[in-house]
């Protein structure tokens, strides 16, 4: 029996448009589609958010060096996925109102904690420096700047997939000194998990090579990031 596309007009036999792709199961918008689109786009297996979620946190670099080389089926499109995940972060957030200030600081503090507040765009905006940084250091791994692009975007959802579960942990206490000790903790998952995931993805290197060439990358990425702090303050801050 053949089929008019809805989407391009093409007449076709069988469930999908040889022409666009469209399925021919296109009935009208309920509460049923609605439904299945959240379904299909959060938790469904081939291209679930948990799906890949999981994964970060079993073999980070290994499934992140099989995307990078063609295995993308089952996985969240990881630009999408980080853009996700700062959103979600910024939804619990606000919505909870967690306080990370620690204590009143002075100006050598403030932008620190101002990083903290904004962390979910904060790690999205620095994904370019991190990505220069990890190929300038690993540049002759054979990956080019783009796939490595990708393989910061992935390691910035896998932090923020961590920071989103410590938020309630924080408001729960909603103690300085908790806090403060909460975020410190942070800071060292962080790292342990940049360490954690290079280690895999960069599995034909040897260990130590790759430990530090990781603590190079990441102080690049630290100079980097501070001289760029410092042009924003300097160009929008002037007294």
């Amino acid at each position: 029996m053949t089929t008019t596309c809805k989407n391009c007009g093409h007449i076709f036999e069988g469930r999908y448009c040889n022409h666009c792709g469209q399925s021919t199961n296109t009935h009208r918008i309920d509460a049923k589609f609605l439904w299945e689109d959240i379904e299909h786009g959060l938790l469904h297996y081939d291209k679930g958010i948990l799906y890949t979620a999981k994964q970060l946190f079993l073999k980070p670099g290994y499934i992140i060096k099989d995307y990078i080389k063609g295995k993308r089926v089952h996985h969240f499109k990881p630009i999408s996925l980080s853009i996700v995940l700062a959103t979600l972060y910024a939804l619990v957030y606000h919505l909870t109102n967690v306080n990370l200030i620690v204590k009143d600081t002075g100006n050598s503090e403030a932008i620190f904690e101002e990083i903290l507040e904004h962390y979910y765009w904060f790690v999205l905006i620095t994904i370019p420096v991190f990505t220069l940084s990890t190929a300038v250091f690993f540049k002759k791994i054979g990956f080019n700047f783009w796939e490595y692009f990708i393989f910061e975007a992935l390691k910035v959802s896998q932090r923020l997939i961590v920071h989103i579960f410590f938020l309630p942990i924080i408001l729960l206490f909603d103690d300085s000194a908790a806090t403060g000790f909460i975020i410190k903790l942070l800071m060292v998952i962080d790292l342990a998990l940049i360490f954690w995931t290079n280690l895999q993805f960069f599995n034909r290197l040897p260990k130590f090579k790759v430990f530090y060439l990781t603590i190079f990358s990441y102080l690049l990425y630290l100079l980097i990031t501070t001289v760029l702090l410092v042009l924003f303050i300097l160009a929008f801050f002037r007294e």
